[in-house]
């Protein structure tokens, strides 16, 4: 999506209008692009509006890292991974196909995370903020681990999470840019590194 028509494609709130067209300003310009006078010209809305919704740059960062965290709930679809129980075991193929969905879909998105994510490591008053809206993506895979096998869930979780932030960062901006991994792939490669965790074949795996 692209700021200027950013708000042709939300469809909700105001609030949400300017955390939307803020991320594409991100994704399009950068850091140094993203201003309450852009946000307004890129969404089309009144010299003012955006200052009105968040007063500093701070919370106009703030609101776009909660958009983003939204957003990205819609896209992994965390809220439908299957509950963390014995008989519902860490599910590969909704792993792979969240991660697809991510970089084939939503490039775009992807860059303002990162965008977002170098800004919180300069300003711990956000730092804050984006680790707390992040905590909703780790605590259920970290439940599923746990569920799945794993001796040390948190530590797998982060090696987990480390595995597909790599992945994704070079595929969305890093040297395999022009390379999106298949749905197979990605499934073959976060088996592989379940069974390195877990041992032996990891559930949900696929067998002969």
């Amino acid at each position: 999506m692209t700021a200027t028509a950013a708000h042709r494609t939300t469809g909700g709130s105001r609030s949400e209008l300017i955390a939307d067209t803020a991320l594409a300003l991100l994704a399009e310009r950068g850091m140094r692009g993203l201003t309450h006078r852009a946000v307004d010209e890129a969404a089309g809305l009144p010299q003012g509006s955006t200052s009105n919704q968040a007063r500093t740059r701070l919370a106009l960062l703030q609101a776009a890292v909660r958009r983003l965290a939204e957003r990205e709930a819609a896209v992994l679809a965390v809220d439908e991974l299957p509950p963390a129980t014995g008989d519902r075991p860490a599910p590969l193929d909704a792993m792979a196909l969240a991660v697809h969905r991510y970089l084939a879909g939503h490039h775009a998105l992807l860059v303002a995370r990162y965008e977002l994510a170098l800004e919180a490591g300069r300003r711990p008053e956000l730092r804050e903020f984006y680790d707390r809206t992040g905590a909703r993506f780790r605590e259920p895979l970290t439940a599923m681990l746990a569920a799945a096998g794993s001796t040390e869930p948190e530590r797998h979780a982060l090696s987990l999470v480390s595995w597909c932030e790599g992945l994704m960062l070079a595929c969305a901006i890093g040297s395999y840019h022009r390379s999106v991994p298949s749905e197979e792939e990605l499934r073959r490669g976060l088996e592989e590194l379940l069974r390195g965790m877990l041992g032996g074949d990891p559930p949900g795996a696929a067998r002969p």
